[in-house]
């Protein structure tokens, strides 16, 4: 089992060398309040003042700890020879920095020195802190194979530039640590403070709440007050913790000024424990803590070991397959690129197919799209224009007046019928332009979802260039596709035509251009009501000539001619009964031109002779029940006929876009993409790789060999060294 402590310094080395952190190694982790007597613990189990020492916070950075017994005949100090100064080949204890690469270091006051400027360059001169850890390894006779992590001190108020909130900060950093599942925290508290108020117990109980993997160092025990002592602390009396309490003697200032030998305060705390405490003096101590610290890590490390193999294996399949994702080498250029063209080709047609490799499940997209855009957003849009929108009772009469010329219609004419459909059909030429807008978009969006994504990134210009040439493909394609849709309607608009087979009320038009009777069924009124209709208006007649004819100043002129002014000074044409929902508009909104201009102009007005008024742009219309008839044939014709010209518009457009766009882009993508990029002078340029994935592929290349070799060194562990 000795030998499963190298095995994790060789793994921990491994991955300090990548700054890797997803290995969560087993190794000792030291916590405690400022001044608590953590580097004095660590100085006394290396049997060396290696340690930069002072008031306040001096250890400002993580220190990982790597002690690794050696003899003069071992392995390692046969290979570590290999690299000593020749001046230093006989040295038995010697140190070695990450960060120095191979630098030996003999004078522990070097040491001492390399780790005050490394932590002074990366935390600053005044008492700042860094999350970096400085490593150092340390091979020596005197030692018991331990992996330590010693960390900057708890502490509550900030000093020199520290932050206000470098309490947190430092707790944070502990965190960091001590959350590793894989550790042993080694809590640190003073003897002379009170055990239950240390803030390394209790961060531990935090973190540790079984205490399965918590050992607890009990310092300074000489200098506890007369007549008091820490036996209670030391047998758990207090608190409890499961791996023990172990207490120890540190040297103190003056010691340390006069260079005490290390060696000295070790017989010397011997003597005062068998004073003190003899009952318990066997199981406190340096040493003791040493052996105890050095049987926890092994037994530690022997019951992560299997988790640790099973991890390496899992991050060596998942490095493999990230370094894969970023591709091999280019050896041939000019093979790759057209590798490239093809599948992106071949992905995005399989996109509009529905027959790529990667269907998403989120969202429609690709060919699903398309077909939503006809079927749905198109469809609803077509089916939601009203045939009538847009068009009132006024409009319709006006363009039956206006289609009668100055004489008065028999019938109702056909050519009101054509201008007011040709008006409703051009309103769904908007929708049917907006829908090739709308596949136009979904196809410049594919773009994005095909080709492999992992070769987009690494040839950024290629990809921009494979956009760009898609782009323009479909801005190329959207002239003659939005013509061909307008032609769709322009069709339906040079010829409206009345024989069609859906076009059932056609018939009623040539009837109702033929005949004088009412031909529509639901239009009819019954014959009383018509009677009552003639003699309303008759009486009105009579009414009307009367008051004619005993105005002052007026002619007795053609009957007819005094019947029509008389109206129009009256304000009305006819008071023809009822109409439909959409007849005429109320008499409070309509246009005061048609009374006020019932006075005749003085300019325009002869002696014994009065004059028509001038006819105004917007007569005020009253419908006689014969308009509203009229009116009435005409919307249900123009109902009738609009909804057969939907139905082919909602037919034409999405094959008109399917072939013009849609089609012709898939026919002719992949010869557009060589034509315009397969080109030899262009080659470099294109496959110029991206310096993040070059950095990434380094990254991830350095952690597969580093994941390899400690599975390698890993697998040099017997079972038998487990037991």
């Amino acid at each position: 089992m000795e030998s499963l402590i190298p095995v994790i310094n060789k793994l921990q080395d491994v991955f300090n060398t990548v700054g890797s952190e997803s290995i969560q190694l087993p190794q000792i982790v030291v916590i405690g309040n400022q001044s608590s007597g953590k580097s004095s613990v660590l100085e006394t189990l290396v049997g060396h003042d290696f340690l930069p020492r002072g008031t306040g916070i001096v250890t400002r950075r993580p220190l990982v700890l790597q002690l690794l017994h050696v003899t003069k005949d071992s392995a390692v100090r046969r290979q570590e020879n290999g690299v000593l100064h020749h001046k230093n080949v006989g040295a038995q204890e010697w140190a070695k920095f990450l960060h120095t690469k191979n630098k030996i270091y003999t004078d522990f006051s070097e040491v001492c020195q390399e780790i005050q400027n490394e932590t002074d360059r990366m935390s600053g001169t005044n008492k700042g802190i860094c999350s970096e850890p400085i490593v150092l390894k340390i091979y020596s006779n005197k030692v018991v194979n331990l992996t330590l992590v010693d960390l900057p001190g708890l502490t509550k108020v900030p000093v020199g530039d520290q932050p206000p909130d470098i309490e947190m900060q430092i707790k944070d950093l502990c965190v960091h640590y001590i959350s590793n599942p894989n550790s042993v925290l080694l809590a640190v508290t003073a003897a002379n403070t009170d055990f239950a108020t240390s803030e390394a117990v209790k961060i531990s109980r935090e973190y540790d709440p079984d205490g399965r993997r918590t050992l607890a160092v009990i310092t300074k025990l000489d200098l506890m007050d007369a007549g008091t002592d820490a036996m209670d602390v030391l047998c758990g009396r207090i608190i409890p913790v499961k791996l023990g309490i172990i207490g120890v003697v540190n040297r103190s200032q003056a010691d340390i000024n006069s260079k005490k030998d290390l060696q000295e305060a070790l017989k010397d705390e011997a003597s005062f424990l068998q004073k003190k405490y003899p009952s318990i003096a066997s199981r406190n101590g340096t040493p003791y803590l040493a052996k105890t610290l050095n049987r926890l890590l092994m037994h530690h490390i022997r019951d992560c070991l299997p988790e640790l193999k099973t991890r390496v294996n899992v991050l060596i399949a998942q490095f493999q397959s990230l370094l894969n994702s970023f591709g091999e080498p280019i050896s041939d250029k000019s093979q790759l690129l057209l590798q490239i063209i093809t599948r992106f080709a071949s992905a995005y047609c399989n996109t509009i197919e529905g027959t790529a490799r990667n269907i998403e499940t989120s969202e429609l997209c690709g060919g699903a799209r398309i077909c939503y855009i006809f079927h749905e957003t198109f469809g609803r849009t077509l089916e939601s224009v009203d045939p009538l929108g847009g068009l009132n009772t006024r409009d319709i009469l006006t363009a039956i007046r206006n289609a009668t010329g100055p004489r008065p219609a028999l019938f109702v004419p056909e050519i009101s019928f054509e201008l007011l459909v040709k008006r409703q059909i051009r309103r769904l030429e908007e929708p049917s332009l907006r829908c090739v807008e709308l596949v136009h978009e979904e196809m410049q969006r594919m773009i994005q979802h095909c080709g492999t994504q992992q070769e987009m990134l690494r040839f950024p210009k290629l990809h921009e260039r494979i956009v760009d040439v898609v782009t323009n493909l479909l801005r190329q394609r959207l002239p003659p596709t939005n013509s061909m849709v307008e032609n769709l309607v322009q069709v339906e608009l040079a010829y409206i035509n009345t024989k069609h087979p859906d076009f059932c009320e056609a018939h009623l038009v040539h009837r109702a251009m033929t005949s004088g009777t009412e031909l529509l069924p639901d239009l009819h009124k019954s014959q009383s009501q018509r009677s009552v209709d003639r003699n309303m208006e008759e009486r009105e007649n009579k009414v009307a000539a009367q008051q004619a004819a005993h105005a002052p100043g007026t002619d007795n002129i053609n009957g007819s001619s005094w019947k029509i002014s008389n109206l129009i000074r009256s304000g009305r044409l006819d008071q023809g009964s009822g109409g439909s929902d959409r007849a005429s508009e109320p008499s409070s909104s309509l246009p005061s031109s048609g009374t006020n201009s019932a006075a005749p102009s003085p300019a325009r007005t002869k002696k014994g002779i009065n004059l028509l008024p001038e006819v105004p742009e917007q007569p005020v219309m009253k419908l006689s029940s014969r308009e509203q008839r009229d009116c009435e044939v005409i919307e249900r014709l123009i109902k009738s006929y609009f909804m057969i010209v939907r139905k082919n518009i909602q037919d034409s457009t999405p094959k008109a876009i399917m072939h013009f766009l849609v089609n012709h882009v898939k026919d002719h993508l992949q010869s557009e993409l060589v034509s315009q990029l397969y080109r030899k002078e262009e080659i470099e340029t294109l496959l110029e790789e991206s310096v993040h994935i070059a950095a990434r592929r380094k990254e991830a290349s350095e952690m597969l060999q580093a994941l390899q070799r400690a599975s390698q060194i890993i697998g040099e562990i017997r079972e038998i060294h487990l037991w």
